[in-house]
């Protein structure tokens, strides 16, 4: 079976009028930025856990290339620090995601520690120039995203507010009678019983995005699991239909229809994979080589892994407790300490790592 990743959407009928037509110029204020994703026409979404809404603004970033050169930029973290005026130790990367017209790379960061960090974004180009993305007067549009948790400051990073919005990613709609041209899905926990929860969001934005209640069944656990965030998620079309391939912390693979995503609904997602306890999913790519679909994941603990993207509607659904079972995944050992993952063009992957120094360095790697 074929499968393929889904593609931004291209111009045609639904494309007649710009995705940015009807966006709002001015100050965009952030209480938080964190994962991010990138749409057409160079939109990019930036998911405010703590301001509870998901952000797409125009970056007019739509200067065209087919591949980037190489990416090498070391102690990354000291470099974001000077831009900033500040100490590298003040300097949280949050995720980073490359543009794919223009192969410009762009970064959440928070300057600063605990409540009164402050949110920036970034671009980087492939020759490592950084600068900081003005948003005092810039097209934008939001959503906000109801039922989201308490905020806790005073518990710091285990703020559950700060896990409203765990991932990101930006779908073509494909219904081409739709009136909108592509949804964000957004992965993350809600104040519900089943507090994990994927939220479909139709854009251009309309109206406020209530998510749907995911159930899966935990492998390594023995049992069924509500409340656990999906931590990374790639969109992907298995016979004809769109699904999401999500992972979880200690580390279920599970697989859930898009179309089952409507709001207030409860879903119980496939899962196809335990890859093992312990660990925590942290960004999935995919990508095709050599005439096959691969899923490559970074992790906290079980490095880099590698899975087939191909038929996974075949693999048994893990219904009981199991170490490690299902979609067989390759460690790629020559990856070490990878903390962000993205697509940088067909042939490269873009990594964020811990280098000497425990700085972080910036790197572009051939797909493996």
């Amino acid at each position: 079976m074929r499968t393929a990743i889904l593609t931004l959407v291209s111009c045609g009928a639904l494309m007649a009028a710009s995705l940015t037509t009807g966006m709002t110029t001015g100050r965009l204020h952030l209480q938080s930025a964190g994962a991010l994703a990138f749409g057409p026409e160079g939109i990019l979404f930036i998911g405010d856990s703590l301001g509870a809404a998901v952000i797409a603004v125009d970056t007019h970033d739509t200067v065209a290339v087919t591949s980037s050169g190489p990416v090498r930029i070391e102690a990354i973290d000291n470099r974001i620090a000077a831009l900033l005026g500040t100490d590298r130790r003040e300097i949280l990367i949050e995720d980073v995601k490359v543009n794919p017209i223009s192969k410009n790379i762009y970064i959440s960061v928070l300057r600063g520690r605990g409540p009164d960090a402050l949110p920036v974004i970034l671009k980087a180009d492939a020759s490592g120039t950084l600068s900081e993305v003005a948003l005092d007067n810039v097209p934008y549009s939001s959503v906000p995203l109801p039922n989201v948790p308490k905020s806790r400051p005073e518990v710091g990073s285990r703020n559950p507010r700060l896990e409203t919005i765990t991932q990101m990613a930006y779908v073509e709609d494909g219904d081409a009678g739709a009136t909108t041209v592509g949804r964000v899905l957004v992965a993350g926990l809600s104040n519900e019983e089943f507090a994990s929860n994927l939220r479909s969001i139709p854009f251009p934005f309309t109206a406020e995005a209530r998510g749907t209640s995911v159930e899966i069944f935990h492998g390594s656990h023995g049992q069924f699991e509500t409340k656990a965030p999906v931590r990374t998620f790639v969109p992907w079309t298995i016979n004809g239909e769109t699904n999401i391939i999500a992972a979880y912390t200690c580390t279920p693979l599970v697989t859930i229809p898009l179309k089952d995503l409507k709001p207030g609904a409860k879903v119980t997602g496939r899962t196809i994979a335990e890859l093992g306890a312990g660990n925590r999913p942290l960004d999935m790519i995919t990508y095709r080589r050599d005439g096959h679909d691969f899923i490559l994941m970074a992790n906290s603990y079980r490095g880099v892994m590698k899975l087939p993207a191909e038929n996974l509607d075949s693999y048994k659904p893990i219904t009981e407790a199991v170490v490690i079972e299902g979609v067989e995944a390759e460690r790629i050992v020559a990856l070490h300490h990878v903390r962000r993952l993205a697509k940088l063009d067909e042939a490269n992957a873009l990594i964020l790592t811990d280098g000497a120094g425990f700085t972080s360095d910036l790197r572009s790697v051939p797909l493996p």
